[in-house]
């Protein structure tokens, strides 16, 4: 493929890598996309099996994916390899980076929160004086914002809260459950805001780049795709300065080859990304490539039992549903024991209650969960994770790929700004629940290693300063005018919301400057 030349090449087929197909396909413009997985066929390539058959019960592999925690015997195909495609830490800095090589990425296990960021996380700085500024306001991002919500159908309803903006949604006006209204007053009394959640409804059970992207792109026949194709290095032309070439290696045969192209847009998910800019060695002339690595804190929270629930006794309309706690700290007054702030995620269970909320064994055990069964009620932590230049990746010079490419070594850990938080989160949870007349069954103020959350955020972050950023505003390499970076890699902080609508909103931006500017001749 090397004397071929496409307009615009699209490396990743995910939620931003899909964006940017539909986009720049619906403006006329040919595009190849490139994905290092297969095309995923539930029908052809799925079998039922009971769990007596399989080796570990349907439990994974020990020594098998050891960082995904989402993983079992039935989906272990799922997620990338560790031995295939490994990663490297330090000793007592663990990462979990969960990684999906299909067609579509991770976007086809998205949990489907959908949420704007707010003036409080794009320009932090301005607002309590740490970290950057990003070059771009919720009203530059709103428009996408609206239309991304809308392609997603997100359901949520309006609250008037300026840290939780408002957006385009198929209105929720659903009544509390009698559970979840006792929550509601609970905020109420120390002026905490409990909120309807956001999330897409998506079209037929899925909301991912395969069903609600792509097939736009596909119709207008400007777009052609080739899977399981591992990309290896970006080349620039010595002449021009230009990203001109992308060379890549069968996943199955190990062929070698490549391709030309005009304009190459980067959307393999954060760490992929930067991991082959680093490796080919461009668009690093700030040194800040790789640097900034963020996330959220997840794993932090409350178990609850509603005692009117219990043994069967909760009545019609009691349990049930969901709400969101969004960001209430730091925005009026200051902590003084952390920055930013966090969210919380509050469910009322139906079902069983995991064992371990009770420190009981044997008959006593199945009696509690006998009796709890239905009562349940959980809250759990996503925190702001404070953008730090020396969280980092950086390539392992002694580890590679499968295929023979470098792999990355990451360097990060929370600070006490992250565990203070989530503390705090941990103590409020727990006053309200004991005022709403909950009992606390467990308290987890800990949060889980960071990429627990699979929001790997930053590492090309965007800015109006070549020296300080990789990035421009529209999300174009300072460096290299014909590449750009759609993904998470570009965020210059991380907040406390689900990042999915932001990467959606910044992608469809991206995109339409891209083709305005290839309409005028600049790229």
């Amino acid at each position: 493929m090397a004397e071929e030349k496409v307009d615009v090449l699209i490396i990743g087929s995910g939620h931003s890598g899909g964006m940017a197909a539909k986009i720049l396909t619906e403006k006329g413009i040919r595009c190849l996309m490139l994905n290092a997985g297969p095309i995923a066929d539930v029908h052809k390539d799925t079998e039922p099996r009971a769990a007596y058959e399989l080796p570990f019960r349907g439990f994974k592999d020990p020594e098998k994916l050891p960082h995904v925690f989402q993983a079992n015997e039935f989906n272990v195909n799922t997620w990338v390899d560790e031995k295939e495609v490994p990663y490297t830490y330090d000793t007592g800095k663990p990462y979990n980076w969960v990684r999906v090589r299909l067609f579509g990425g991770r976007s086809l296990f998205w949990s489907r929160q959908s949420f704007r960021m707010s003036d409080y996380e794009l320009k932090g700085k301005s607002h309590d004086g740490y970290g950057d500024d990003w070059p771009i306001s919720h009203a530059d991002i709103a428009p996408y914002y609206s239309r991304v919500e809308a392609i997603f159908r997100v359901k949520g309803r309006p609250e008037g809260l300026p840290q939780y903006p408002d957006g385009n949604f198929i209105v929720d006006d659903a009544p509390w459950s009698g559970c979840m209204q006792r929550w509601v007053d609970a905020g109420k009394k120390i002026g905490v805001p409990v909120t309807k959640q956001r999330s897409s409804e998506g079209v037929d059970g899925l909301a991912s780049s395969v069903n609600l992207l792509l097939p736009d792109a596909f119709a207008t026949g400007k777009l052609d795709a080739i899977p399981n194709v591992v990309v290896r290095e970006i080349r620039a032309d010595k002449n021009t300065g230009l990203a001109n070439e992308v060379f890549f290696v069968d996943r199955l045969s190990g062929r070698e080859m490549s391709v030309k192209a005009r304009v190459i847009v980067l959307a393999a998910g954060t760490l992929e990304s930067t991991r082959l800019l680093l490796n080919s060695k461009i668009a690093n002339s700030s040194g800040v490539l790789g640097h900034y690595l963020s996330d959220q804190i997840y794993g932090a929270g409350i178990v609850c039992s509603v005692p009117e629930a219990r043994d069967g006794k909760a009545k019609p309309g009691l349990m049930g549903g969901s709400a969101l706690i969004p960001r209430f700290r730091n925005i009026k007054t200051r902590e003084k024991n952390f920055l930013r702030g966090y969210a919380l995620n509050c469910w009322s269970s139906t079902g069983p209650m995991d064992p371990r909320n009770f420190a009981a064994y044997g008959a006593e055990l199945q009696q509690k969960l006998d009796s709890y069964h239905g009562s349940g009620f959980g809250v759990g932590l996503m925190g702001e994770v404070l953008s730090r230049y020396e969280n980092k990746v950086s390539i392992d010079p002694n580890t590679v790929d499968a295929w023979g490419i470098p792999a990355l070594h990451i360097d990060t850990k929370y600070t006490d700004n992250e565990y203070n938080m989530a503390k705090d989160a941990v103590d409020t949870a727990s006053e309200m629940a004991h005022d709403a007349g909950f009992e606390v069954l467990s308290q987890n103020p800990i949060p889980n290693p960071p990429g627990y959350s699979i929001h790997e955020l930053g590492t090309a972050r965007m800015g109006d300063d070549a020296k300080t950023s990789v990035l421009n505003k529209w999300n174009q390499s300072h460096d290299l005018k014909n590449l750009f970076v759609v993904d998470a890699s570009c965020f210059v902080s991380a907040a406390w919301q689900n990042p999915t609508m932001t990467i959606l909103a910044l992608s469809m931006r991206a995109s339409e400057h891209l083709a305005e500017q290839m309409r005028q001749g600049n790229v």
